[in-house]
């Protein structure tokens, strides 16, 4: 799921080389994926009235249905 949500973001964005993304493992199961990308595509990530964000969010956790609970979160880098 790391690696898909990076290929995504990937896709998304004009610095690619700036993609981050980190996984956290809740104690409760849950997997946090933090998506990281440079300053200036922060809006190519997230989208008009956060489309982009909530379509990235649906593959992942299409993606994770054998996984409990995965969310994603763009944080600043």
């Amino acid at each position: 799921m790391k690696e898909l949500l990076e290929y995504l973001a990937r896709g998304l964005v004009e610095y690619p080389d700036e993609v981050r993304v980190s996984e956290i493992h809740e104690d409760d199961g849950a997997i946090v994926l933090e998506l990281s990308v440079a300053d200036d595509d922060y809006g190519n990530v997230i989208g008009r009235g956060g489309r982009t964000a909530s379509a990235l969010r649906t593959v992942v956790k299409a993606a994770a249905r054998d996984k409990r609970r995965v969310f994603v979160d763009i944080v600043d880098g």
